[in-house]
C-alpha cells in the first residue's frame, strides 16, 4: 500500500492493533467490553457525572472567570439539553496510553446526525495520559434531547508517535490527574 508523506510520523491503529497493544499493556481502557471495539475505534460511554454552567446573566471574560466559577457539578441518570446547551460530560471508561500512543475522541455518526457534538476542540488524548475523558456535548439540533448513562456517545482513536514523547500526560497534565 503506498505511503503518503504526510502520513508517515502517525498511523491509525486498526482493531487488530489496538488489540495488540491492549494485550501487551500500551493501551489499557477500564472497563472495556469486546463488542466496544470497532474497525478501528473504540466505543466510550456515557457516566453520569457532568458539569453544567452556572445560569450567569454577564458576558463570560476569560481572563478572570475560571472553570469553578462558571460549572456545577451534578450525578444523575439522565439530563435532557436544550438547544444550544452545552454540558461536559465524562466516559465510563479510563484510558491509559503509553508515552508512544496517542488518542482522539469523535463522535459518534448516528448521533451527530441528529446534531449532538461531543467534544468542542479538545479531541486530543495526549500520549501518556491515564483518565477519564472529558467530553464537552452541545446539541446543536432545534430540539431538546435527552442523554443518559450508558449511552456509548463517542468513540476513540489511536495513533503511534514517531518517538514517546518527553512529556507524558499523567505526569505533566494540570488537570490530567482529577480526572
Amino acid at each position: 500500500m503506498e505511503q503518503f508523506p504526510y502520513f508517515d510520523a502517525i498511523d491509525m491503529l486498526s482493531n487488530a492493533d489496538i488489540l495488540r497493544e491492549m494485550k501487551a499493556g500500551h493501551i489499557k481502557i477500564s472497563p472495556v467490553n469486546p463488542d466496544q471495539l470497532g474497525g478501528a475505534s473504540v466505543d466510550l460511554t456515557l457516566s453520569g457525572e457532568f458539569s453544567i454552567m452556572k445560569k450567569q446573566p454577564c458576558a463570560i471574560d476569560l481572563s478572570k472567570h475560571t472553570f469553578g466559577d462558571l460549572f456545577l457539578k451534578k450525578t444523575c441518570p439522565s439530563l435532557t439539553l436544550k438547544p444550544l446547551e452545552l454540558v461536559l460530560g465524562k466516559t465510563v471508561e479510563k484510558i491509559s496510553l503509553a508515552n508512544n500512543i496517542a488518542g482522539r475522541l469523535d463522535g459518534r455518526s448516528r448521533y451527530a446526525r441528529l446534531g449532538l457534538a461531543v467534544h468542542v476542540t479538545s479531541s486530543l488524548i495526549q500520549p501518556g495520559s491515564s483518565n477519564h475523558q472529558v467530553l464537552e456535548i452541545i446539541n446543536f439540533s432545534g430540539r431538546p434531547m435527552k442523554l443518559f448513562a450508558g449511552l456509548r456517545i463517542s468513540q476513540a482513536t489511536f495513533s503511534y508517535l514517531n518517538s514517546p514523547t518527553t512529556k507524558p500526560y499523567r505526569t505533566f497534565g494540570r488537570i490530567a490527574k482529577n480526572q
